[in-house]
């Protein structure tokens, strides 16, 4: 290596070195880590073509409609992370164009429902939401280690919290399990007690802990300031309780993140309305 060529590159580690100094960095790295552990354990054969598929799926349609749009060329970090998480919630059982078409829906949700330069629906979610009612897709959570049991779930507690911390959304996270699982355990009381029994069992119990701290605290779509995060939580716990106890969808916790994100669309916009009226007078 030339002395031109390795001043050269001493920038671009630098722009390396400084993205995963950020949180989306540090959830690429955690996401890393619960890859290579769930892989070999569900089945390298059985979910490795959904999770690439996902993933591929969703970048490269973000960058074609970041270049058609924009005309600018992106690297799609976040599509990657929203095409991981899909992969790693869709049934290893589903045919691979299910994952990748779902990926490919939650990026169109992000272009399409858009406010102020934000995307409106959590991507995932709208995507997840969206496949099951096309396609009837079944979801599984095996990204958010279920096989692993309880050191499972303690890897993945450790490496939530860490995200949820570094983006100052832990009240979001931990207000929501709290909420969650105290209408659920309320529920056990009310209904037949095998009705609400899987939600405190694998792969449920894993599925809230991945839910909670790599998808409801996304930041683009949930609130900054801790009241907001609390009411948001709150609206997310409920509407999912409601639609697995009177529904029983499948899609119980993402439908519950779009209802709390339409919830903070509306707040944004009243806020922002109140303010330019404030400002006329």
């Amino acid at each position: 290596m030339t002395a031109a060529t390795a001043t050269s590159a001493v920038p671009q580690i630098r722009v390396v070195r400084k993205f995963f100094r950020t949180p989306k960095g540090y959830l690429f790295i955690v996401f890393g880590l619960l890859a290579a552990l769930a892989v070999p354990v569900a089945g390298t054969n059985a979910v490795l073509p959904g999770l690439v598929g996902a993933t591929v799926g969703a970048s490269l349609l973000d960058v074609v409609i970041q270049r058609r749009f924009r005309g600018i060329w992106v690297f799609p970090s976040g599509a990657i992370l929203t095409g991981v998480i899909v992969g790693f919630i869709i049934s290893p059982l589903e045919p691979l164009r299910v994952p990748v078409a779902t990926a490919m829906l939650a990026i169109a949700s992000k272009h399409v429902l858009r406010w102020r330069m934000n995307n409106v629906l959590n991507p995932a979610a709208a995507g997840l939401v969206l496949s099951s009612l096309i396609f009837s897709s079944a979801q599984s959570w095996w990204g958010a280690l279920p096989n692993l049991g309880l050191p499972g779930a303690l890897i993945l507690l450790a490496g939530g919290v860490f995200i949820a911390d570094r983006i100052n959304k832990l009240p979001l996270a931990l207000v929501f399990l709290g909420a969650y699982f105290l209408l659920f355990t309320e529920a056990s009381f009310q209904l037949p007690p095998a009705q609400v029994a899987e939600v405190f069992r694998a792969p449920d119990m894993q599925a809230a802990l991945f839910f909670a701290f790599f998808m409801i605290d996304d930041p683009p779509t949930c609130p900054v300031r801790y009241r907001d995060q609390i009411i948001f939580a709150v609206i997310v716990a409920v509407v999912s309780y409601a639609a697995f106890v009177l529904w029983g969808v499948v899609y119980f916790l993402p439908i519950g993140l779009l209802a709390a994100n339409g919830w903070e669309a509306c707040r944004k916009w009243l806020s922002m309305r109140n303010r330019l009226a404030r400002a006329a007078r």
